[in-house]
């Protein structure tokens, strides 16, 4: 099956060969640099599959496009499914196929050390240090044994983070439409939201991004969480309402927030813009913070997830010659 893998990275290319080759190498993938838009859509022409991540647009416009030159299966490389138009999808009789579970302990890792760096304040203490800046003054931190982390979202990255929460002592909440037993065995107790927001004095986000989650943090959120309080995301930008946010690090009501994602993070992330001036006026505010620490959508990055992720759109893709299904589909029930 000829493979167009839009938004190619060298690690991508990488692990992605490694999985065909594992596969006997009876894939044609095409690797591209380009984001997949209504303007790239026709780079995809003669190709069965198309490989995309979680900045590619997937509207009825660009799958219309794709169908019309032979695509009938969209592999995505990620969990999330957001940017994808399943009800086009549909239409057209495009299969979709995901990635669910790569590696939950690579994002869970990633939340923690985001926490740990901002409640000690290391990223300030490093770029301190190598300025030859030994003062303390400013960079008091606080313990998290004692403290309460609220998890909202409690698949398996929820379930990770709750097991690395509860073995440096924080009391574990946790919200979900439904429950999980890996979280109670963790030590987590399931709560409504409001008490969430209410008893936390760390929040963080790993549920799905959807029409009922999106801008799930916003002003009247931030209004019933603790003085103080910790926000961090890892999951999907649009989680959070950015200028929300903004005015609630302003007033003091938020004292830390850690960033992997940002809802207009699309014209941002992935690329190297260190030569360039920064457009976004909104992420340009959140970056003069002291007590916000921002990765680019890294949390997923380990040899151990890309590995997975590779592998399993290589299952994708070969269970969708098989049976003309992927082997983890996204569908329309989902979306509930």
């Amino acid at each position: 099956m000829k493979i167009a893998t839009f938004s190619t990275k060298a690690y991508d290319r990488a692990f992605l060969s490694a999985a065909n080759a594992a596969h006997g190498g009876r894939h044609d993938i095409v690797f591209l640099e380009s984001r997949l838009s209504k303007e790239t859509a026709p780079l995809g022409q003669g190709a069965t599959g198309i490989c995309a991540f979680v900045n590619d647009v997937l509207d009825r416009r660009v799958l219309e496009t794709l169908y019309a030159g032979g695509t009938r299966l969209i592999a995505l490389r990620c969990a999330g499914f957001n940017n994808v138009d399943l009800v086009a999808a549909r239409d057209l009789g495009i299969q979709v196929g995901r990635v669910p579970a790569y590696s939950p302990e690579a994002v869970a890792e990633h939340t923690a050390a985001l926490m740990l760096s901002l409640s000690r304040n290391i990223h300030r203490a490093y770029a301190r240090v190598r300025e030859g800046n030994f003062s303390l003054d400013g960079l008091t931190g606080f313990n998290f044994h004692g403290r309460t982390v609220g998890i909202v979202g409690t698949g398996k990255i929820g379930v990770c983070v709750a097991r690395i929460m509860a073995g440096l002592g924080c009391q574990i909440l946790g919200h979900d439409p439904g429950e999980n037993r890996d979280f109670l065995a963790a030590g987590g107790r399931y709560v409504a939201m409001d008490e969430l927001f209410a008893q936390a004095d760390i929040i963080t986000l790993h549920c799905p991004l959807t029409p009922d989650t999106r801008h799930l943090i916003d002003h009247a959120a931030i209004e019933r969480m603790k003085p103080g309080v910790m926000i961090i995301n890892t999951g999907r930008g649009a989680l959070v309402e950015t200028r929300a946010l903004i005015d609630g690090l302003k007033s003091g009501k938020i004292g830390h927030v850690g960033l992997d994602v940002y809802e207009e993070e699309s014209d941002l992330f992935f690329e190297n813009l260190s030569g360039q001036i920064i457009q976004d006026d909104v992420f340009a505010r959140l970056l003069t913070f002291p007590n916000v620490l921002i990765t680019g959508h890294q949390a997923f990055l380990t040899r151990e997830a890309l590995t997975a992720i590779a592998e399993t759109t290589m299952e994708n893709v070969a269970a969708f010659e098989r049976t003309g299904t992927p082997a983890f589909p996204v569908t329309m029930e989902m979306l509930a």
